[in-house]
């Protein structure tokens, strides 16, 4: 068989996923994350830091870099669930929207 008789997407399954659609769950997940990263953040600048008292400027760096990490692994993997919630809100706005621009249309057809 030629190669130019397979299509390009032969072996790719279909998702149904748009750009527009992984944009959203990238941007909800980005900000779950910032979320969770302060409250990281909060938890240590109340008390004394997570490992004693030492209070240079690059524990706090360290500190800083592994509670983004720690905040991104956790987001992604599901953390507290509010990237879904915001994915909802989003398809949800979305759809009332559409429905709002599409509403007009009909009616005035209907007359």
């Amino acid at each position: 068989m030629p190669v130019g008789a397979i299509p390009p997407s032969a072996g790719i399954p279909d998702t149904g996923l748009s750009t527009e659609s992984l944009n959203k769950s990238r941007a909800a997940s980005d900000f779950e994350s910032l979320l969770i990263a302060q409250m990281l953040k909060s938890s240590r600048t109340e008390g004394s830091g997570w490992l004693g008292s030492g209070d240079d400027g690059a524990s706090d760096t360290a500190f800083g870099l592994g509670e983004e990490e720690l905040a991104k692994a956790l987001a992604s993997t599901g953390g507290f669930g509010l990237s879904k919630l915001i994915q909802s809100g989003l398809n949800t706005r979305e759809a009332h929207t559409q429905a709002s621009v599409e509403a007009p249309a009909t009616n005035e057809t209907g007359r």
